[in-house]
């Protein structure tokens, strides 16, 4: 357990760490603390808090800085959310503009607002929701063998796709078998779709020899619209936090950002909480110089979605879980505003 003092100055030097990026000396936080304490028991203070692992310090006569363990403790334990200016929340909700078409739109627009705002790179996951249904499909002929596959969801989503059609399908055909499809998916959830599908093979049989194949270029298409969709705001800010000696940890931090599997997994390891913090070390086994910070957001009906921000292990995470929290906020309200509008 820690005294009073010394979680006066783990919480001193972390917040002087993530603001200037050195070591701090016993004298930077003599002059800092609340209450008065002589350089020589500040030492011995620091002394001890690097004994017990909240600290870390490079060689004797170097300053101290925190540790994995002394970030997860000030995060779990210290950490006070910073309150939000007017004018701050105000410029968020200008970023943001006022006419979107779709979900994806206002998505995406708050992965790049909020790497803007930060200097980080952003990630926003788009609302999940069941109750998403196919509202239509058309399949356009696209040349010889080819088709346009399109799919509309009630969420607003619209899906399109070239793809070849199998060997004996003529555009001749087409049309009876969309019909078809039609009524046997459109208005039903995603989830739904594939069985409703399999039951339609008996139809198709009346125009289709091999009726799997056809089914197959439907199911591409709609595996598409059924994937988890993110979106990143300022992917080149990775590089401002990392060593361009180590082209390793380049490669696998763009990885992380590029790869729709990589950013499900980080993502999926994010708590319950309210707004939950995670090292590298403690999401896909990625190296600890980097940190997550991520808030879910709930849309009534809609589903549940992630915001999120990745940076150095040093991000002044006071100032950022404040702005997260008011962020989630305002992305909450713009798709609240949204799926209102499309319901009316």
């Amino acid at each position: 357990m820690l005294t009073k003092r010394q979680l006066l100055i783990l919480e001193a030097i972390i917040r002087d760490y993530t603001s200037a990026g050195q070591p701090i000396g016993s004298k930077t936080l003599q002059n800092q603390l609340p209450v008065h304490v002589s350089s020589a028991t500040i030492r011995n203070e620091m002394a001890t808090l690097e004994k017990l692992g909240y600290l870390i310090k490079e060689h004797s006569s170097s300053g101290r800085y925190p540790s994995l363990k002394g970030y997860r403790f000030y995060v779990d334990h210290l950490v006070k959310p910073e309150k939000i200016n007017k004018e701050d929340i105000q410029g968020i909700r200008a970023s943001f503009g006022s006419e979107f078409q779709k979900v994806d739109e206002i998505v995406a627009t708050s992965a790049r607002v909020l790497s803007e705002i930060t200097n980080y790179t952003a990630i926003s996951l788009k609302p999940d929701s069941k109750e998403v249904r196919l509202e239509g499909f058309r399949m356009v002929p696209f040349g010889e063998q080819q088709v346009m596959v399109i799919l509309v969801t009630s969420d607003g989503s619209v899906e399109s796709q070239i793809f070849s059609l199998p060997e004996g399908i003529t555009g001749e055909v087409l049309e009876p078998v969309i019909r078809i499809i039609n009524d046997q998916v459109v208005g039903y959830p995603l989830s739904q779709i594939a069985d409703r599908l399999q039951e339609s093979i008996v139809l198709l049989t009346k125009y289709l020899r091999q009726p799997e194949g056809f089914l197959d270029v439907f199911g591409r298409a709609l595996d598409k619209s059924l994937q988890s969709q993110f979106y990143v705001g300022g992917k080149m800010n990775l590089l401002n936090f990392i060593d361009s000696d180590n082209v390793d940890q380049v490669k696998a931090l763009y990885s992380l950002v590029d790869h729709s599997q990589d950013i499900s997994a980080l993502l999926g390891d994010v708590g319950p909480n309210d707004i939950t913090v995670k090292f590298g070390n403690e999401l896909q086994n990625q190296p600890g110089n980097y940190s997550l910070i991520s808030a879910h957001y709930n849309i009534e009906n809609h589903g549940q979605g992630i915001i999120a921000l990745l940076g150095p292990t040093n991000m002044p995470y006071s100032k950022l879980i404040g702005l997260l929290g008011v962020f989630r906020q305002e992305l909450t309200q713009r798709l609240i505003d949204y799926y209102r509008n499309l319901d009316s």
